[in-house]
């Protein structure tokens, strides 16, 4: 996948229902998801990630965190096991299939249903310096008829 002339990048927003219980508390688990999406997706990991248990003020809304920061933008995760829902953001800057981490994700955690949503960021941000001078030009002329 080639990157457009214009545009930031592919944000994947899922929320997974019905998941299994066990997997969404499991910190091992949810730490190696995060260790291996990054790859699994063709993207760069940079740093290890950073899981953690949350402990909320209702009590049914404990659930484990994280997030692994890429070279394109980040990867994160947060969950509820009583509820047996979960959340995940995959922004990057990059080009990356989304049908496949939906399928990757769905497997992780043995989601029953999910809502996802793609969003296109920074539909006006120029990745070439020659779109770049393009842009700045034509706010200039913009500018000067006002």
């Amino acid at each position: 996948m080639g990157k457009p002339e214009f545009g930031f990048g592919v944000h994947l927003i899922l929320d997974g229902y019905g998941c299994d219980s066990a997997s969404l508390q499991d910190i091992s688990k949810i730490y190696n998801f995060l260790d291996n999406c990054p790859s699994q997706m063709d993207m760069t990991k940079i740093m290890p990630p950073y899981v953690f248990k949350y402990n909320g003020v209702v009590p049914e809304d404990w659930g484990v965190s994280g997030f692994v920061l890429i070279a394109e933008s980040h990867i994160s995760i947060h969950t509820f096991p009583d509820k047996q829902y979960l959340s995940v953001d995959m922004f990057s800057c990059k080009p990356f299939d989304t049908e496949i981490a939906v399928k990757t994700i769905k497997g992780y955690f043995d989601i029953k249903k999910y809502e996802a949503k793609v969003l296109d960021r920074g539909q006006e941000f120029p990745n070439t310096i020659r779109e770049s001078a393009q842009v700045v030009r034509m706010d200039r002329m913009l500018r000067q008829r006002h």
